[in-house]
């Protein structure tokens, strides 16, 4: 059916340098013009007054690219939430931090919600629809337009003039029905395959895990006698193997506490908090850069080097990866370890930092409600267990060995979803705009079930990391 799909038989000229031509009976209008009413919260409900049930209180970092709600997340009191109740129906765009972001709002499906600060809410009137201009900020002409309009200082944001005055293309009513039914049918298909994809990306995880868990506990040989390890949740262990304090097995500890760094444009990078993944670190996810003049000031507590493990102590709490370059500066809540070499070795205590039985150490002893995170203080009380460091060798080549026909697919899973994504993304701009006619093609549509709105648990981040992206905004 998306196969078939045909331009419009008459295109005027839009007006728009970047939008170039559209259908000869669509209008070009502003968004403000579209609208009963438009407001920008900037308000914030601290962290601190945050409950364990009551109002979800709707963050940017809430809604995912997809304009999908995250599942989770955190409550406050109705009292706190009356000023920014939603209602059934309301468009919301993020415009400052998360810049992009939307979310067609459905009491039904969400519940009672309200919403922090940075969030643009429309109500449209009769003239556009939100679904349509749900779907329209989704397209790549709106990415484009918030490109050009954002600035940035420490945070990425747009005017609240220029979004209000932003060009919006617009078909007649009945047409807009048809392109949102159409666009959410084929969404629906596509978010399905999506979620096939990550389900069996989450099991291949899983199979990993599992492989690791059991080599880094219970070593290579099964006929080798055991030995209670004395840690609950390892049970027993090789009985040649040691239980030791972590801390034991470093020769080198150093947190960078202290003022925030001034971010500027370009400079050294800084690997914060939300840039240590389980295993990894993701230089994706967040770019903030320092003066190349405060490099010494900021790593006065040691110099980062390669091999060097990196502890996330809040927000979130427990991911270990391996400083894999050394032209970097560290941030506050992020702990660098240096290993003794001749008691563990780097990938080995990376495999025993991110398994489970050393993350239960760590969440045992973790303090907080909405953000957890340890002390410096309970770190001495986190112990590992260690075979020679010959063995540690062998161990991990056996783990890269099981583990690499597993990553093969987990990659090539992740690239097609990739691809699906910017399939939709590409389709979704040439409906918005025109450039295909979905009109007859809405018409022959199956009724299907519409695909849940919340996105899988096993595809997100935890809410320690959206808390924490929620206070870098």
């Amino acid at each position: 059916m998306i196969a078939n799909l045909k331009p419009y038989a008459e295109y005027k000229e839009s007006g728009l340098p970047w939008l170039g031509q559209v259908p000869g009976h669509w209008d070009v209008r502003v968004l403000k013009r579209l609208c009963l009413r438009s407001a920008l919260y900037g308000a914030n409900i601290p962290a601190s007054d945050y409950v364990a049930s009551g109002v979800r209180f709707l963050r940017t970092t809430d809604i995912t690219d997809d304009g999908v709600l995250r599942r989770g997340g955190v409550f406050v009191s109705s009292r706190d939430a009356e000023s920014y109740m939603l209602s059934d129906g309301d468009l919301l765009v993020s415009r400052s931090g998360t810049i992009g972001r939307s979310l067609r709002y459905r009491a039904h499906l969400h519940g009672p919600c309200s919403y922090a600060g940075y969030l643009v809410r429309f109500v449209p009137s009769q003239a556009a629809s939100p679904d349509y201009l749900f779907h329209f900020t989704k397209s790549i002409p709106f990415n484009d337009f918030i490109r050009v309009s954002a600035v940035s200082s420490t945070i990425e944001n747009v005017n609240g003039d220029k979004f209000a005055n932003m060009p919006v293309i617009l078909p007649p009513p009945a047409e807009q029905a048809a392109i949102v039914r159409f666009l959410d049918w084929a969404n629906g298909r596509l978010e399905r395959a999506i979620r096939a994809k990550r389900k069996v990306i989450a099991l291949l995880g899983e199979q990993k895990q599992a492989i690791i868990h059991r080599a880094v506990t219970r070593g290579l040989d099964p006929s080798v006698p055991l030995k209670p390890s004395g840690i609950p949740w390892l049970g027993d262990i090789p009985q040649h193997w040691e239980v030791r304090s972590f801390l034991r097995c470093t020769t080198e500890r150093a947190d960078y506490r202290g003022a925030t760094p001034e971010k500027v444009e370009a400079g050294v990078f800084l690997v914060t908090a939300k840039n240590v993944r389980k295993g990894w670190i993701d230089y994706e996810t967040s770019k903030e850069f320092v003066r190349e003049s405060e490099y010494a000031k900021i790593m006065r507590r040691g110099m980062a080097r390669m091999g060097d493990v990196l502890l996330t102590m809040e927000a979130p709490l427990g991911h270990f990866a391996l400083i894999d370059r050394e032209d970097i500066a560290l941030a506050q809540r992020v702990v660098r370890f240096r290993l003794n070499p001749s008691l563990l070795l780097p990938p080995f205590a990376l495999h025993c930092l991110n398994s489970p039985y050393f993350q239960s150490q760590l969440l045992e002893r973790a303090t907080g409600s909405t953000a957890q995170g340890i002390k410096a203080s309970k770190l001495p009380q986190l112990v590992v267990a260690r075979p020679d460091v010959a063995e540690q060798e062998s161990i991990v080549e056996y783990v890269g060995r099981a583990c690499a026909p597993l990553d093969v697919v987990i990659s090539r899973l992740n690239r097609e979803i990739e691809l699906l994504r910017e399939y939709r993304t590409r389709l979704v701009a040439d409906v918005v705009t025109g450039k295909l006619d979905v009109r007859e093609a809405a018409l022959r549509l199956p009724e299907e079930a519409p695909p849940d709105t919340a996105e899988d648990d096993a595809d997100l981040n935890t809410d320690a990391e959206a808390a924490d992206e929620e206070a870098a905004v």
